[in-house]
């Protein structure tokens, strides 16, 4: 069998598609974008001040850390993984960027050493995964507690402060700048929302990871290196986690030792509202996009309506299990 052919027989629909037709083809059949407007209509009626520029602005800003560390996750869990440790890569890439901007290195030498280091870690755990055969829980769940640890002790436990000058000042604009009035952490999601979307629908290495996640034996047969894919797909949660981790630290000034903490379930709620499949093999980006924006909007809708912060977990794990509900049901009528 080719190997490109069995990727190709993989692959959903939209990603066999030209890349327009595609994009139109997920816009319609998405079961999340419907509930995201629903959300939206009942929040409006609920509270006057949601559909306001400023608030709407907000929620894009905050929904825009966690939509990028989902982008990295969906195509972890396109492969039928998960991955634990993106909080902690964040929190630890986040302190190693802090402390070389406070040590006054060039701003590009700190973006792409942070950037290459979230990448490696994330490489690790796939190696974890491919070549020691560890199941992606325990390996990812091993990485994340080692990764809190590092960071705790890197930085003694303590906030590590940006420092001053021309780098940090540049620095700060990533998290908390503007370009035509419009948050720079939305346009840097937005601009990594469309290269994901290229590489897992116009790409050959995106067919393979749902090549991978359909069936990795079959995978294997037509020649595709399973393997290779898996360290791959890991490297990438690893990098949007490290890229998640700049952006919060450059919004703060500082990285504190303790960030980070739950944002992986935070992500893996909005790859499976979007309707990615847990048992991998079935989603889109696009899909991750509006379960982000889900996620963001109903935590916004829950602060503006002043409901307690224990309630609102609630109200997260029930979202959560209603799409899981939705997806199995899914599977049985298909």
């Amino acid at each position: 069998m080719d190997t490109s052919s069995a990727a190709q027989a993989a692959t959903p629909e939209a990603a066999k598609t030209p890349g327009p037709v595609a994009l139109l083809r997920a816009l319609g059949t998405q079961k999340s974008l419907i509930g995201l407007l629903i959300l939206m209509a009942v929040i409006t009626v609920l509270s006057p001040h949601f559909l306001t520029t400023s608030n709407l602005l907000i929620v894009l800003r905050q929904t825009s850390i966690n939509a990028i560390i989902a982008f990295g996750m969906t195509f972890v869990i396109l492969t039928a993984g998960i991955d634990l440790s993106v909080g902690s890569v964040l929190a630890l890439t986040g302190a190693v960027c802090a402390a070389l901007i406070g040590a006054n290195f060039s701003l590009p030498v700190v973006l792409v050493a942070t950037l290459a280091l979230g990448a490696a870690l994330g490489a690790v755990s796939g190696l974890i995964v491919s070549v020691g055969r560890v199941q992606p829980f325990i390996a990812t769940l091993v990485a994340m507690t080692a990764l809190r640890g590092a960071t705790l002790v890197f930085s003694g436990g303590r906030p590590i402060d940006a420092g001053e000058g021309a780098a940090a000042d540049a620095f700060w604009h990533i998290g908390g700048g503007y370009v035509l009035g419009i948050p720079v952490p939305v346009i840097i999601a937005g601009l990594v929302f469309l290269i994901c979307w290229f590489v897992l629908s116009q790409m050959r290495f995106g067919r393979y990871v749902y090549a991978v996640g359909g069936g990795e034996q079959v995978a294997r047969l037509a020649g595709i290196d399973a393997g290779r894919v898996k360290v791959a797909v890991y490297a990438i949660s690893g990098l949007m986690a490290a890229l998640a981790g700049i952006v919060l630290t450059a919004r703060l000034q500082s990285a504190q030792p303790t960030a980070g903490t739950s944002y992986e379930l935070d992500a893996i709620a909005a790859v499976v509202v979007g309707g990615t499949s847990l048992m991998g093999g079935r989603g889109t980006l696009f899909g991750t996009l509006v379960g982000a924006l889900i996620i963001g909007v109903l935590n916004n809708a829950l602060n503006l309506l002043d409901v307690s912060s224990y309630y609102q977990m609630i109200a997260k794990g029930a979202v959560i299990l209603l799409a899981v509900l939705v997806d199995s049901r899914g599977k049985v009528n298909n």
